[in-house]
């Protein structure tokens, strides 16, 4: 059974139905609250659903049934100003999972994030050496917290205490379906979609970047398919460990994005760019790249999916039907 945190959110959900899809037995930790976060796992079947004050008691109740512990769930907001809050959630609670998996020799993959590159100023390598990690200067609690985590893995693997496999992947943009109860921290496609459909003009944020003219800020924006194809492709390959960039490996513009989302439903782009809030201006990261060789040296080939036919996907296979 591999047991799962934040399941039930955008992309551990996704994990679920795939690992569900494969005939694994799978309990989940994370919470629903009161809104319409249940869809996301509605068509999954589990052996158990826990709660993040029990996820302790449910591995020593079950220990022997673990075959993987894969941790998704986190204080996910970029936004989120409580940083004691965030360290309890992204860091120490990501220690006491690796610790168990340590002690009882389980498998553990975990989420990490491009937010803890800062700026980009010294590149998007999943160099995990000392000297690189000490460069990096995350803009926001968020990738502070889980640029600690790396870190302290880091010193972990250099005392040798280490679970039998273990993966951290740096996710960059992800979109895809079960993200709607994110609200703000969804996707730009998620929100520009509903605009689009109705054939209004999406709004998006101006530069305050001599380099980049509005709307031509550059991301890696990545399918939530193939973060789970990297994710699977770990578990059957449980020889490789390392910390990993999980993104497209491209670099495409918030304007390559909206213009995709309005082709998709089949009208003409409709663009305004708008004053970007002073809080953020500072915290902005202009650039994104994901590179990729490090994994595709560790023998992973699956090619990704391109944003077009990505968004093509997102509308057509899920936000069309909603």
């Amino acid at each position: 059974m591999y047991f799962l945190t934040g399941g039930a959110g955008f992309i551990g959900s996704n994990i679920a139905a795939a690992l569900t899809a494969r005939g694994k037995a799978l309990a989940i930790a994370g919470t629903l609250g009161n809104k319409d976060k249940w869809r996301n796992i509605a068509a999954v079947p589990l052996e158990a659903f826990v709660s993040p004050d029990n996820i302790f008691n449910f591995l020593l109740e079950r220990n022997k049934e673990i075959s993987g512990i894969i941790h998704m769930g986190a204080v996910s907001s970029t936004t989120e100003t409580n940083a004691d809050l965030i360290i309890e959630s992204n860091f120490t609670l990501s220690q006491n999972l690796w610790n168990y998996c340590v002690k009882n020799s389980i498998p553990f993959i975990y989420a990490s994030s491009a937010a803890t590159y800062g700026s980009g100023e010294h590149g998007f390598e999943d160099n995990f050496s000392s000297e690189y990690l000490a460069k990096l200067r995350p803009l926001n609690a968020y990738g502070y917290s889980k640029h600690l985590f790396d870190r302290w893995v880091l010193s972990q693997t250099q005392r040798h205490n280490m679970p039998p496999q273990w993966a951290g992947l740096k996710f960059f943009n992800v979109y895809g379906p079960h993200e709607n109860h994110k609200g703000s921290q969804a996707s730009v496609i998620s929100h520009i979609y509903p605009v689009a459909k109705e054939n209004k003009t999406c709004k998006l944020f101006k530069s305050y970047h001599p380099e980049y003219k509005d709307g031509w800020q550059l991301r890696d924006f990545v399918w939530v398919g193939d973060c789970v194809n990297i994710v699977l492709w770990l578990l059957d390959n449980p020889s490789v460990s390392g910390l990993f960039n999980s993104g497209s490996g491209e670099a495409r513009s918030f304007y390559d994005l909206a213009k995709n989302v309005y082709l998709a439903l089949g009208k003409e782009p409709k663009i305004e760019y708008i004053d970007m809030p002073e809080e953020l201006r500072d915290k902005y990261q202009y650039y994104t790249k994901a590179n990729q060789e490090k994994i595709i040296k560790a023998g992973y080939n699956i090619l990704s999916t391109s944003l077009e036919e990505g968004i093509n996907r997102y509308v057509h296979e899920y936000l069309n039907e909603l």
